[in-house]
C-alpha cells in the first residue's frame, strides 16, 4: 500500500482517535466518575440513568472491540499486514456507525437528554468529523487495496 498523504491522515487521525477512546471510553469502564470529572462522559443529570447505562455499555464494547480493532488496524497498516487492512476497515465502519447513533439520540430525544448548551454545538462538529474520517478511511482503503486484495477495486 502506498504511503501518501491519505495514508498518513488515516494513521494520524486513527492514533488520535485511539488515544481519545482510551481516555474517554476505557477509563469510563474502570472509573466512570473520573471520566465524568474530566469531561469525557455525561452525567446522570444530562442523560439520565438509562443514558448512563448505555454510556457504560458503549464504553465496555469500545474497550473490548473497537479499541483493539483500531489498534490492530493502525499497527497492521504500518507493518503492511492484510489483517491490519481488514481490522482498519472494520474499525472505520464502527467509526461511521456510533456517531450516527449519538447524533440521532441527541436530537430525537431533546427532552430526555439535557446536555450542557455548548455540547449541542461541539458534539455535532466532533461527531460529524468522525463520520467523515470513517467514510474517508473506507473510501481510501477501497481505492488503495493491499497486495492480494486487488479484486476489491
Amino acid at each position: 500500500m502506498k504511503r501518501d498523504v491519505g495514508f498518513w491522515m488515516l494513521i494520524g487521525i486513527g492514533v488520535l482517535l485511539l488515544i481519545f477512546l482510551l481516555f474517554g471510553q476505557t477509563l469510563a469502564v474502570f472509573d466512570f466518575n473520573l471520566a465524568i470529572a474530566l469531561g469525557l462522559q455525561e452525567t446522570i443529570g444530562e442523560i439520565g440513568k438509562v443514558g448512563v447505562a448505555f454510556a457504560k455499555g458503549f464504553a465496555m464494547a469500545d474497550t473490548l472491540v473497537y479499541v483493539p480493532l483500531l489498534a490492530l488496524g493502525i499497527i497492521g497498516l504500518l507493518t503492511n499486514k492484510k489483517w491490519g487492512y481488514l481490522a482498519m476497515l472494520i474499525s472505520l465502519g464502527i467509526t461511521v456507525y456510533w456517531p450516527v447513533v449519538h447524533l440521532y439520540a441527541i436530537y430525537i430525544e431533546r427532552e430526555a437528554i439535557n446536555l450542557d448548551p455548548e455540547k449541542y454545538i461541539s458534539f455535532p462538529i466532533t461527531l460529524s468529523f468522525l463520520m467523515l474520517y470513517g467514510l474517508f478511511g473506507i473510501w481510501y482503503l477501497y481505492k488503495n487495496p493491499m497486495k492480494g486484495y486487488e479484486e476489491f477495486s
